[in-house]
Parts: structure tokens; C-alpha cells; sequence
């Protein structure tokens, strides 16, 4: 196991769910990510699909101490460097390039590289990364994939993300080469938009007790 990846295991503490949420409205920032970690699941994923992501992971980063803020749809180098800076403490992209590993590899923030295939699992280990999110999971083969994976890399571990909700999350938490799912069903965006803080917590809580088997 690589520093980066110790260090990125122990942000998200034995974490079942990472919450991948999309905010539209900066105010919605701090009581979300409060409403998560009441519920449970502290270590939360803003992606950089909107204009108020940046400053939405500033607010978290400031005013939410219990919350582990992290940036995803990290595409290129900038993007890395503008979330870091934004307070950023881990960083997830849909793929895995030379710019983005270049830019993780002079940050102290660590990376969760989006793959696929077998030759971007071997690209990743190339370069030192052992974790990595398997990305879009369900589109890409769903668990039985993941599952054929183990045997020819025994030494990486997964995140996988897309398609999951609390219905099949188990699948893939019972998988020895995953240590945790991401998802949006916790935060909905109706219930973001409505300010269902409470609804969101009660989803959480719930999320949180799919631990591993």
C-alpha cells in the first residue's frame, strides 16, 4: 500500500458510502455536508459539475469541521490545483492521464483515479496508485466484472462508482477488492433543492450501516 493511499483510507475512516453530491447553490453547501456527517458519512465528494462547486468545497472546508470535503470530475491539472486550494483533502477524477498523476504526484492531496480496463489498472499501478475508482461501475460490467478482477490484481482496491444506489451497494461491498461505493442516492436533488436536510441525514444513517462484510 502506498503513503497516498494510507493517507486517502484514513480520510474516509472505514467509510461504506462516499456521498458524490451536486450543488447548484452555495448556501446549500454547509447544511448538506453537516446533514451527511450527522448521518454518518463525513468524507463527501463536491464534483465540479457546477459553478458553485469551488466555492461550495471553500465553505465546507471552513465551516464544517466534522466533514472531510473532497473535489471530483477532476479532468486536467487546473482543476486539480483550483480544488486543492479551495480546501480540498482528496481529489477524484473520471480517468486516469499523465497530467492528472503529474499534478498528484507534487500535491500532498491524494488521488482516486477513475478506471476501467486492465491497462489503465496497470497504468494506475505504474505510477504508485493502488486505490482507484471504478467508474461508471454499472455501465462498465457491474459487480461480476469487479469481482474478475480481484485474482489478477490482488494488490488493488476499489471505489466503485456510478449506477449505485442502496439497492445493489451491497453487491459490491461484499467484494474483497472494494473498500467502499460512492453514490448520489444519499442527497438527492429534489431533497437538496428542498432543503430535506433531515430526509438526507435518515438516508445517511442508513447508508452508513452497509458496512463490509
Amino acid at each position: 500500500m502506498s503513503n497516498k493511499t494510507a493517507k486517502l483510507l484514513s480520510l474516509l475512516d472505514g467509510q461504506p458510502v462516499i456521498p458524490v453530491i451536486k450543488i447548484a447553490d452555495v448556501k446549500d453547501a454547509v447544511p448538506l455536508a453537516r446533514a451527511l456527517a450527522r448521518g454518518g458519512l463525513p468524507a463527501i465528494e463536491i464534483t465540479l459539475r457546477t459553478d458553485a462547486a469551488l466555492d461550495s468545497i471553500r465553505r465546507v472546508a471552513a465551516e464544517v469541521e466534522e466533514a472531510v470535503v473532497g473535489a471530483g470530475t477532476i479532468l486536467n491539472a487546473r482543476q486539480f490545483d483550483e480544488a486543492a486550494k479551495a480546501g480540498s483533502r482528496f481529489i477524484v477524477s473520471p480517468g486516469l492521464t499523465r497530467e492528472v498523476i503529474a499534478a498528484a504526484s507534487g500535491s500532498d492531496v491524494p488521488l482516486l483515479p477513475g478506471v476501467i480496463t486492465p491497462g489503465e489498472i496497470m497504468a494506475a499501478a505504474e505510477a504508485g496508485l493502488d486505490f482507484l475508482k471504478f467508474f461508471p461501475a454499472e455501465q462498465a460490467g457491474g459487480a461480476a466484472f469487479l469481482k474478475s478482477l480481484a485474482s489478477p490484481f490482488g494488490g488493488i482496491h476499489f471505489c466503485p462508482t456510478g449506477g449505485i444506489g442502496a439497492n445493489n451497494a451491497k453487491d459490491y461491498l461484499g467484494l474483497p477488492n472494494v473498500i467502499c461505493v460512492g453514490g448520489s442516492w444519499v442527497a438527492p436533488d429534489e431533497m437538496v433543492k428542498a432543503g430535506d436536510w433531515a430526509g438526507i441525514e435518515a438516508l445517511a444513517r442508513e447508508a452508513s450501516k452497509l458496512r463490509k462484510k
